[in-house]
């Protein structure tokens, strides 16, 4: 948390803030203050380390509820080098004047009541579920509670950055996709708006690292519990589908019905979708990879790869890329579409700074260029 020496009167007139640590910090049009709510689970940790290579960016706070008054290279060693963050504190301690913008890494069902209390300025990147949905009915029915904010919902853009960037641009409120929803969305929303898949008939075998389960302690996430095995979890039921669903239903112009099951893998992150899909209008195998080439063949962090070769998931570890195979199933007239992601980078934090990038106005790419980590 940061106090005020000489406060700006508003975002772009140069004024310096002093943290606790005795760190000044200099806010100017150029520099994003930035407050990470939740700091303290793994997509906090990872805006952290992410703004650590984003020369716009300022963290003036980092909370922590639990850890409140802990140093943050105490609760994750791995950033001790990140030297400009100050300890975590409660919310109720941060002093939001001197912020520009959030993001909000609070676990789901608790983040619409801390986002609604907030000062009407700040813009705000959401990465719990908590307005990903449009329908409030829907996430009461999958979430099991009353949505707490269905007039911000209204303001709310979902914020899946290579399919909504001119809407993300004008945002107040950005919520940011999941990750399992942006594994699938990407390969397969162009497809549908070009009729060039069936609606009816797609299946999806997902998995992920353990990491999308989040840090609380948890028995099933034990070492034991998960070490040489894989396991289906949510099966019919994960809190994703009507994500998928409404992000495909959009692109098909028509309601579109999933058959999704995810498993957890033995990895500490990563995540992989395998779609089996019906083709449609005449496509091909060669034909869908050909329209996702020339869909994202601009975009920064979408790869289509070449026929043949295969997407894995430790070739984007670490990274905020997606790299996209589409292959002929045995079977006549069907394709299988394979995606991959860093669950927690393009899954979850990386895309949040693609969004808050294209909400501040600096360039999309701002510390998010770096390549994947192997072995």
């Amino acid at each position: 948390m940061q106090t005020a020496v000489a406060r700006p009167s508003a975002r772009g007139v140069v004024g310096r803030t002093r943290s606790r640590a005795g760190l000044v910090v200099r806010a100017s049009k150029d520099t994003c203050r930035v407050a990470v709510l939740g700091a303290s689970g793994y997509t906090g940790a990872e805006v952290v380390r992410l703004s650590a290579l984003h020369p716009n960016i300022s963290i003036t706070a980092l909370t922590g509820e639990k850890q409140a008054g802990k140093p943050f290279a105490e609760v994750f060693p791995h950033l001790v080098a990140a030297s400009n963050v100050g300890p975590l504190v409660k919310i109720s301690d941060v002093e939001f004047a001197d912020v520009d913008a959030v993001f909000c890494c609070l676990p789901h069902a608790t983040t619409q009541q801390i986002i609604k209390g907030l000062p009407k300025h700040l813009k705000i990147v959401d990465l719990s579920a908590d307005f990903r949905l449009r329908d409030v009915d829907t996430y009461a029915e999958w979430y099991g509670n009353e949505h707490a904010a269905p007039e911000l919902q209204k303001t709310a853009v979902y914020g899946l950055t290579e399919l909504a960037r001119d809407d993300i641009k004008k945002a107040r409120l950005v919520a940011n996709p999941g990750c399992y929803p942006t594994t699938v969305q990407i390969p397969l929303v162009p497809l549908l708006e070009g009729g060039m898949i069936s609606k009816d008939d797609i299946i999806i075998d997902a998995k992920s690292g353990v990491s999308g389960a989040g840090r609380a302690a948890k028995e099933s996430n034990l070492y034991v519990e998960i070490a040489e095995g894989i396991n289906a979890y949510g099966v019919s039921s994960h809190r994703h589908m009507p994500e998928i669903e409404q992000g495909l239903s959009d692109a098909a112009g028509a309601d579109v019905k999933v058959s999704f099951t995810p498993h957890l893998m033995c990895m500490s992150r990563g995540m992989q979708s395998t779609m089996y899909v019906k083709l449609a209008g005449g496509a091909t195998p060669d034909s869908l990879r050909a329209a996702l080439s020339e869909r994202y063949a601009s975009e920064p962090f979408v790869r289509v790869l070449p026929k043949g070769s295969v997407p894995h998931t430790r070739h984007v570890r670490g990274s905020n890329f997606c790299l996209i195979g589409v292959f002929p199933d045995r079977l006549p007239g069907r394709a299988i579409v394979i995606c991959v992601i860093d669950n927690l980078v393009k899954g979850a934090s990386g895309q949040a700074m693609q969004n808050l990038n294209l909400v501040m106005g600096f360039p999309e790419t701002t510390g998010l260029m770096q390549l994947a980590m192997f072995p």
